[in-house]
């Protein structure tokens, strides 16, 4: 399922939260670790804030951890999607992706 969001949001994708030691050590992630809250643009809306802001696909952002709307995308079953907003007034529209 393709995901295109409207306006000045964009559809992120959560990174892993893997932690690496200075001797390279990986540490596993645990349940009473918080989530990290950075996330790479997967998709752009077309609004005036995204332009200018500057972002790209492929930007990585760091966003609050209830930020947003959780999104489920079907290509990837184990990643964690979002949608957010980076305009400066809240948009009206309830409506907040496209689904192609």
């Amino acid at each position: 399922m393709n995901v295109r969001p409207l306006g000045n949001r964009i559809l992120v994708k959560q990174l892993s939260a893997e932690e690496v030691t200075k001797s390279g050590i990986i540490l596993a992630q645990t349940s009473d670790k918080q989530e990290k809250s950075q996330y790479e643009i997967v998709q752009l809306g077309n609004g005036s804030a995204v332009g200018e802001l500057n972002l790209k696909v492929g930007d990585k952002v760091i966003a609050g951890k209830y930020s947003g709307d959780d999104v489920d995308v079907d290509d990837d079953t184990d990643a964690k999607y979002k949608i957010l907003y980076v305009g400066k007034e809240k948009d009206e529209s309830d409506v907040l992706a496209v689904i192609e």
